[in-house]
């Protein structure tokens, strides 16, 4: 028993004397990598630690916080109905533009992986527009607006179809059905650049060898060469469409006003954004802000165990 535990002791200390020597040589490459461990601490790490500790607090800003354990998360869950209307908001959101959007961006990436080059730049620039434009709701809160001077309902009134203008942002009946594709088409450019970017970068020798092994058709194809190779950009689209689908917010506010009519377009972000900046309850708005991490912590969990069987 005693030379068991010797042995095991001694392979210890090669393993700690292996890795102090790997330190040693690697002690460069540290250093140029220290600026960037102090910013991502700074301003990602020490966030999310302050914000977990002042979900437990009441916190004002102005006073000192007052530490009330886990009573801002039973309001949260118990009490709060806007809250509760807001998550499911969130995740039907979530839900339509994570894993909706996600499949089209990489169809349509796949698809216009094989057309001529001038045309996939269009297509490519339809796509990834909105996500860069930040006036986007600007756009389309002018196409849908709920008055005859909209370019919808002017449309519709000219040609008969209705007599008073829709309310497509104020009727809570209409709302959701025309935000979420418009938040859909905003949430497809990362993703879809990272897709024909991954595409473009398979070799093509690995489809004429994935052939002789045995490949029959393109399904084949994708799923045993494609897929395998693109793991990195799928798993990159897959985090950013998460983190895109759980932070909507600035697109329900401008578009469904704020707050919007019965709270129909209400979303976590937005109520964690009315509690921290509109009432100044930090306290509370950090509950909200720890669940939401939790939550987009969980997801991409399961997205990133669903992608690593894929080729298997």
């Amino acid at each position: 028993m005693s030379e068991l535990m010797n042995k095991y002791i001694n392979k210890k200390k090669i393993e700690l004397s292996d890795a102090a020597r790997k330190a040693r040589i690697m002690k460069y490459c540290y250093f140029f990598l220290l600026p960037y461990a102090v910013l991502f601490i700074t301003f990602n790490i020490l966030p999310i630690i302050n914000s977990i500790y002042y979900g437990f607090t009441d916190f004002n800003i102005l006073e000192k916080a007052e530490f009330i354990g886990a009573r801002n998360y039973i309001n949260l869950f118990l009490q709060d109905e806007v809250f509760q209307t807001s998550v499911k908001n969130t995740f039907l959101i979530a839900v339509i533009t994570g894993p909706v959007g996600y499949i089209i961006a990489f169809i349509f990436a796949w698809l216009i992986n094989e057309l001529p080059k001038w045309i996939r730049t269009l297509v490519v620039l339809f796509f990834y527009t909105p996500s860069i434009s930040a006036s986007a709701y600007l756009i389309f809160g002018t196409v849908f607006r709920d008055d005859a001077n909209g370019w919808v309902n002017a449309k519709l009134m000219s040609w008969g179809i209705v007599s008073q203008p829709v309310m497509f942002f104020t009727d809570p009946a209409n709302g959701l059905k025309v935000i979420i594709p418009i938040i859909l088409w905003t949430s497809l450019g990362t993703g879809f650049l990272s897709f024909v970017a991954g595409l473009k970068g398979i070799e093509k020798s690995q489809y004429e060898a994935g052939y002789i092994d045995g490949i029959q058709n393109r399904w084949q194809e994708l799923w045993f060469i494609t897929l395998p190779n693109m793991k990195p950009m799928l798993l990159f689209g897959a985090v950013m469409q998460i983190t895109t689908a759980f932070n909507v917010c600035d697109i329900p506010r401008n578009l469904a006003g704020y707050p919007s009519t019965d709270y129909y377009a209400r979303t976590v972000v937005t109520h964690l954004f009315d509690y921290g900046y509109q009432r100044f309850e930090m306290g509370y708005a950090s509950a909200i802000a720890t669940v939401l991490f939790l939550a987009m912590i969980i997801c991409n969990k399961i997205i990133q165990a669903a992608l690593n069987r894929v080729g298997h």
